[in-house]
């Protein structure tokens, strides 16, 4: 009898080929389905290009900020704040919203690998960030006379879309502490906030000397210095420092998320 037990509750090994190809489809229909929801397609692209446009093409193209040319610092911080709404809304909300569908338990009851669900998300953020980044370089590129080498932009693509796994962290861990119907309204009242204290809207010397030394304990602010100091802006700081931040923070939401996790595991299996 407790052979037979333990033949029934043991986990079936897969081959390695099989489970990527889960993680993979996860990600391919995650993708699908929020781009085929036009509210979240519209505004992760569309808020970002078209602060862009307004503030770095027509209004400052031929101004600067410090020694940076206004349309290239603002790729910088315009593409931050992108991968912040991206990430945030992508993962949050849409974590969110499933666990109050009871999504969560069908996907724990399939033999699906239990972080393919999660891995996806992240996927899909960075995805969508990969689209915001790309928008804005080439709107700068070819309407704000923004020159930067072919190093430089995938060097600041693949910073920003870095970044953005910071920000998903944090996305899972509001997804599991908000509810389906308070999640989008506790993501904007995180990321307006954190963008704006940052100096994603306001240039960072621009901002009063408190908000000065608020931002320098915002991950947005070290992911936006990061990308600055691609393009030539920003303090000019250790990069390691950003970084060690960023990896900090991301920490910290995972392991905030994990404790969502158990919590709802107790919840339906306690």
């Amino acid at each position: 009898m407790a052979t037979a037990m333990t033949a029934l509750t043991a986990a079936p090994s897969r081959p390695i080929g099989r489970i990527l190809a889960v993680y993979f489809k996860e990600a391919k229909y995650e993708f699908l389905k929020n781009l085929r929801i036009p509210m979240y397609t519209a505004s992760t692209l569309g808020f970002p290009v078209m602060f862009y446009v307004l503030f770095g093409l027509v209004l400052n193209r031929e101004a600067a900020i410090g020694d940076t040319a206004a349309p290239a610092y603002l790729i910088a911080s315009y593409g931050t704040f992108g991968v912040m709404g991206a990430s945030l809304f992508g993962t949050g909300a849409g974590l969110a919203s499933e666990r109050g569908l009871g999504w969560l338990q069908v996907k724990r009851a399939s033999p699906m690998p239990p972080y393919a669900y999660f891995a996806a998300k992240v996927v899909m953020g960075m995805t969508f960030s990969l689209a915001v980044v790309l928008l804005l370089l080439f709107l700068g590129t070819l309407f704000g006379g923004v020159h930067l080498s072919l190093g430089n932009m995938a060097r600041l693509v693949g910073t920003l879309v870095a970044g953005s796994i910071p920000f998903c962290a944090m996305g899972l861990a509001i997804g599991y502490f908000a509810g389906p119907n308070s999640a989008p309204a506790t993501i904007n009242l995180i990321y307006l906030p954190l963008s704006f204290c940052s100096g994603l809207w306001v240039p960072f010397m621009f901002l009063p000397h408190v908000m000065r030394q608020i931002a320098l304990a915002l991950p947005p602010y070290h992911l936006s210095q990061l990308a600055l100091g691609i393009i030539g802006g920003g303090r000019h700081d250790t990069s390691w420092t950003h970084w060690e931040v960023l990896l900090a923070f991301t920490l910290i939401c995972m392991g905030a998320a994990r404790i969502g996790f158990q919590r709802d595991e107790g919840k339906n299996y306690g």
